[in-house]
């Protein structure tokens, strides 16, 4: 009985497997919360003037996400259908109180540039929608692994718009001057060569233009997310 019993056993999928693998890759890419799926935009508005902020606020939303995910997955088949927005609400926000606490305590200055768009972590649409969609629906390390993805993809985005406008508003990336110093020797750098910055660039409507430039080359280079007339 035992034999049967071991050989009609499936057979348990290995932790990093194609399918588990394509949770934190496809994020990045086909998928992306943000160019693809069009959510989390706001917040690429109003961090991404300096890079180091972006990178703060991405590995925020990775732990939310991450953990998050986790938490639901464990907690879905014990809770009540009829509170889960609310349940779902309660672990965002408690995950978010401890970010922020902990930026507060190691990272003030960050903690007080990105202000109130910390504890607006709990509204982002990616991280609701992760618990939603699929957290809800399957097991635990999945729902950490697409949590991780999605935050990842989120994240990604931002560092990539926060640089290109750090670069050309203020000459310098993750703080370091770059313009200043391309010319060895030389404090000015570029800037002897007539070079200004762009202040158009540290404003709001560019993060949107470079955003929708970003989606507009990843569309024209995959044939699967252009939208059929």
């Amino acid at each position: 009985m035992s034999e049967v019993q071991s050989k009609t056993k499936a057979p348990s999928e290995p932790l990093f497997s194609k399918k588990n693998r394509k949770l934190i890759t496809d994020p990045l890419t086909d998928n992306n919360p943000v160019t693809v799926q069009v959510l989390g935009i706001c917040s690429a508005l109003a961090i991404t003037v300096k890079v180091e902020t972006a990178v703060v606020m991405g590995a925020s939303v990775i732990f939310v996400t991450a953990l998050g995910n986790l938490v639901i997955s464990l907690l879905r088949n014990i809770m009540p259908s009829r509170i889960r927005i609310i349940v779902q609400l309660v672990v965002a926000a408690a995950l978010v109180i401890v970010v922020n606490e902990i930026l507060k305590a190691f990272l003030p200055d960050v903690s007080e540039q990105l202000s109130v768009f910390v504890g607006l972590i709990i509204t982002n649409c990616i991280i609701m929608g992760r618990f939603e969609a699929y957290a809800m629906a399957n097991k635990p390390w999945p729902s950490l692994l697409d949590g991780i993805g999605n935050g990842a993809g989120y994240a990604g985005l931002l560092i990539i718009v926060a640089a290109v406008r750090e670069l050309f508003g203020s000459g310098s990336l993750y703080g370091f001057k770059v313009f200043g110093n391309a010319i060895p020797g030389s404090e000015t750098g570029l800037y002897t060569m007539g070079y200004v910055n762009n202040n158009l660039v540290i404003l709001p409507p560019m993060a949107l233009i470079i955003v929708g430039i970003i989606i507009w080359v990843q569309r024209s280079r995959n044939k699967s997310l252009q939208e059929s007339h």
